[in-house]
């Protein structure tokens, strides 16, 4: 994946937020026609199945894009929310019947302890490195003690920038970590239940896989 510079510094942060608003928007029909990997669906399995042992009953999903795993969790017995910072995303999501609100996870207008899980696939991968402990907090400050949150990003060596060769436009920013890196950083704010990767193919990042506790 080839990034250009970083502009997580000084107002660069809002404007990246624009731009993937942007991004997410002009693509939402597209991802709605696109047919989920199999590898995807055993992630959100393997994750209900967490959810079951501890008896979760309230689930936030964080970029929940166009709900669809939303809608999962939703048909098999969850209280589910839905955010996302794209107007488009959220209008699917609602015609799914999933209650769905349009928010800024850097901000999440959602009282203190109000989730037994968080869910969040591919969306904190747009988080600059920066100000990701600040977004951790916000889910952490959201989540009840010992909820569980699952988090997928895309990742393997440590990067930050727009992807370059992106067929999104505007083109996203990405933030990936090494495998080691990526466990540090999460585990500042949780404790660790499990990580596990999944390849991508040849020259593609990997999928790093992290179930943690509050």
């Amino acid at each position: 994946m080839l990034l250009s510079g970083s502009r997580a510094g000084g107002t660069g942060v809002s404007e990246e937020k624009s731009s993937l608003k942007r991004a997410y928007n002009n693509f939402a029909e597209q991802r709605e026609r696109t047919e989920l990997e199999s590898w995807k669906r055993e992630e959100r399995e393997s994750f209900l199945v967490r959810l079951k042992e501890a008896n979760a009953r309230t689930l936030l999903e964080i970029g929940a894009g166009t709900g669809r795993d939303s809608l999962y969790f939703g048909d098999r017995g969850l209280d589910v929310t839905a955010i996302d910072l794209s107007e488009e995303m959220v209008r699917l999501c609602t015609e799914k019947g999933i209650r769905a609100r349009l928010m800024d996870f850097y901000k999440l207008d959602v009282p203190d302890g109000a989730f037994d899980a968080v869910y969040a696939l591919n969306c904190l991968l747009h988080v600059p490195k920066s100000k990701l402990d600040g977004v951790l907090l916000e889910i952490k400050r959201v989540l009840k003690p010992g909820g569980l949150f699952f988090c997928g990003l895309y990742g393997g060596a440590d990067s930050e920038g727009t992807w370059e060769n992106d067929v999104y436009e505007p083109k996203r920013f990405f933030a990936m970590y090494s495998d080691g890196r990526v466990i540090e950083a999460y585990g500042r704010q949780f404790e660790l239940l499990d990580f596990h990767t999944v390849e991508m193919g040849q020259g593609s990042p990997h999928f790093q896989s992290l179930l943690l506790r509050k």
